[in-house]
């Protein structure tokens, strides 16, 4: 877990905690934006195998939304759009316009991201200065806590669900209060069961591998949330294999379950499966080395 600085990219500390670390893998579990900083869980080797875990998981934040300037990016590093007058807003106007963005909405992915329109991503569109149509997409903001910083800024904490573009939605804020608006700073605290007081600083990685008191997490304790299930070596094997007919013999879930690890007779991390509801089956989401 990393306190990631602002400025270098996702991609770029993946890099440079690779390099550090001499690992054959390394992968983040859901990306921050260059000019963010705050919590970036990386997976390292086997633990890029349950990136799809943690980019689904509820994530918090907290940060700034500059009012009266919209940029192409919706953050701070864009180029300015249109500048207007911000309206004069007291402890009514917030209130609203913490409730009209609380809850389940919908949202219209931005032009600058990575996802594809025809094999290509966004961003290269909208560095050629095109825009393609872009259907919105259901979020849910958990949890939202707004206040006044100035007379052109708003302090915001949230807790959204997977998929949620924290610069979109400040960008929709100013539309809702007919101003313009752009994200000007933000900071991840959490990602799931992970909280930012757990991550180490960057600059401070390669310090700590040279002492080797770097904090690693287990694959165990990553998915300690999951329900386990105990084989004995038999069926380990054939499921290190990939044999998908020896999960017939968990049975069905309990209430609520829809994923569960299996761990061999030591308690070591075998695989993770996943209950199939429409073919009433367990299949194999994961496998991983001994």
């Amino acid at each position: 877990m990393i306190d990631k600085p602002e400025g270098p990219s996702s991609a770029e500390v993946v890099q440079r905690v690779k390099a550090v670390l001499r690992a054959k893998k390394v992968g983040h579990l859901g990306t921050l934006d260059p000019f963010a900083s705050g919590l970036l869980l990386l997976g390292i080797n086997e633990g890029t195998k349950i990136a799809d875990i943690f980019l689904a998981a509820q994530k918090s934040y907290a940060g700034v939304v500059a009012l009266g300037v919209e940029t192409d990016t919706q953050d701070s590093t864009g180029k300015v759009l249109e500048a207007r007058d911000v309206p004069s807003l007291g402890e009514e106007e917030i209130e609203n316009l913490q409730k009209a963005f609380t809850g389940t909405l919908w949202q219209t992915p931005p032009m600058f991201s990575a996802l594809k329109k025809e094999g290509v991503r966004l961003y290269r569109f909208a560095r050629q200065g095109r825009s393609v149509p872009r259907p919105p997409r259901q979020i849910k903001i958990e949890r939202l806590r707004l206040w006044k910083l100035g007379p052109a800024e708003i302090g915001f904490e949230l807790a959204c669900s997977k998929g949620t573009y924290v610069r979109t939605l400040a960008s929709d804020m100013g539309k809702f209060l007919g101003c313009g608006a752009h994200l000007k700073s933000l900071r991840r605290f959490s990602c799931g069961p992970f909280a930012l007081e757990q991550a180490v600083r960057l600059r401070d990685v390669e310090r700590l591998k040279e002492s080797g008191k770097i904090p690693l997490v287990s694959l165990s304790q990553v998915l300690a949330h999951l329900p386990q299930v105990r084989m004995e070596s038999g069926p380990v094997s054939q499921v290190r294999m990939g044999q998908q007919r020896v999960l017939a013999e968990l049975g069905p879930p309990q209430e609520g379950e829809k994923m569960v690890r299996l761990v061999d007779p030591e308690g070591d991390l075998v695989a993770l499966a996943h209950w199939v509801e429409d073919a009433r089956i367990w299949r194999l989401f994961r496998v991983f080395s001994s």
